[in-house]
């Protein structure tokens, strides 16, 4: 049985269409590979509270130093990070806010991200401690984005995730969601079509086409 953490982190409720893809890739990974057992962390009904000088400085305090009160912050901390440890298989359901991602999902990833126990100083620079994961990251846009031009959500989360040492990722994008009903319909096709091909291969049965001699 895999190990699935899936996160959403739009503000909206079922009007959410990377939350409704998510649920759809998690019932298609389900369908075509084993169990899932699944711990979901929705950021509609549990806020992720950003830094502030006061968690930063609980988790800067040694243990056997810190107040109840720094104590329960580190926990929460703590929580998050221990989610992401025992996942095998991270769902992302992450809508584009301003060319972004959600502040909270940034938050998020502030609590995640501790050096010597999610990622380590080494002479040769970072080194990530959270391997051997894969992540489905279920992205949703009202407009079309190329990555690094108007898109810095999908390298900005390439590069969150690497740094952590999660290396396997896939992309799932619907785009141009508010630039017309035709737009819109394509842009949830393609996501849909991606979601599909994603889970056979997760099946392990995708069987690779075989290529035609000129």
């Amino acid at each position: 049985m895999k190990k699935v953490l899936r996160l959403h982190t739009s503000l909206f409720q079922d009007n959410s269409v990377s939350s409704q893809l998510v649920q759809e890739l998690t019932q298609s990974l389900a369908e075509h590979g084993e169990a899932l057992d699944i711990v979901d962390r929705d950021f509609r009904e549990s806020p992720v509270p950003h830094l502030d000088a006061e968690r930063l400085q609980a988790l800067s305090t040694a243990k056997e130093e810190r107040s109840a009160k720094q104590a329960a912050l580190v926990a929460y901390s703590d929580s998050l990070i221990e989610e992401v440890q025992k996942a095998d298989v991270l769902l992302i359901a992450l809508p584009m806010y301003n060319f972004s991602v959600p502040s909270m999902f940034k938050a998020w990833f502030d609590h995640v991200a501790r050096a010597g126990v999610t990622f380590a100083y080494t002479d040769q620079g970072p080194k990530g401690l959270l391997t051997g994961k894969k992540a489905y990251l279920v992205s949703a846009m009202g407009g079309n984005h190329e990555p690094g031009q108007t898109d810095f959500m999908r390298p900005y989360v390439k590069l969150l995730m690497n740094f952590i040492g999660i290396e396997d990722l896939e992309f799932v994008t619907a785009r141009g969601l508010n630039m017309g009903d035709d737009a819109r319909e394509h842009g949830i096709a393609e996501a849909r079509a991606d979601i599909e091909r994603l889970a056979i291969e997760f099946s392990g049965n995708h069987q690779p086409t075989e290529e035609v001699a000129a």
